[in-house]
This record gives structure tokens, sequence and C-alpha cells, in this order.
């Protein structure tokens, strides 16, 4: 059972930057793939990015890459999203996940979800 805390979401103007966390417990959260989505008012959740349990390989969706890095701490339990240069069209909630499989965008291969963490960005 892992269980995931988001945290660091908060309201910044359009070219500014926030770095969200996401606290997972459980003795086997290194052995998770992580993956932050996100949910615009009015819109489905889309995949954002995405860390391998090891740290070797990243990826992004194309409307993120270049801005955000995703990056992981297996000793401290948490992974990060370091958001640069903001949008207002990146105003979601921010969700991580947690997976054993290998795949990176279906919901439906993720086992456990956090809360979700509003970001807000104004122009």
């Amino acid at each position: 059972q892992v269980q995931l805390v988001e945290s660091g979401g908060g309201l910044v103007q359009a070219g500014g930057s926030l770095r969200l966390s996401c606290a997972a417990s459980g003795r086997t959260f290194g052995s998770y793939n992580m993956a932050w989505f996100r949910q615009a008012p009015g819109k489905e959740r889309e995949f954002v990015a995405y860390i391998t349990w090891s740290t070797v390989y990243t990826y992004y969706a194309d409307s993120v890459k270049g801005r955000f890095t995703i990056s992981r701490d297996n000793a401290k339990n948490t992974v990060y999203l370091q958001m640069n240069s903001l949008k207002p069209e990146d105003t979601a909630v921010y969700y991580c996940a947690a997976s054993k499989s290998g795949a990176l965008r279906p919901e439906s291969a993720y086992d456990y979800w956090g809360q979700g963490t509003q970001v807000t960005v104004s122009s």
C-alpha cells in the first residue's frame, strides 16, 4: 500500500516557477514508476511527466517539455515536479500517481493517486 500526498501548489504569475512535491508512505516507493497528471477545469485529466523507479528514464507531455522537470529522491520517498516558465494554460489540479507498470499514459496503469494540489497561473 502506498499513500501519496502532494504539496507546493499555489498562485503564481505567468513566467514564474513552482516546485511540486509528492511524499509517499510505504517502504516500496523505490519500486514504483511515478508520474504527474493534471486536470484543468472542464477538461479531462492529462499526462504531464513520468519517471522510472531507477530515475534512468523520464518522459514529458509535449506541452511541458523544456519547461517542467520531474525528479525523485528514493531515500526521501518523494517525487518532484519543477515547473518553470509557467503559462495560464498550466492552471490545473496536479496529481501524482504510482505504477508498477511500464505504461505511461493510461490512468488505469496507475495503482495509487494523491489528492491533488491546485496550481493557478495568472496572466
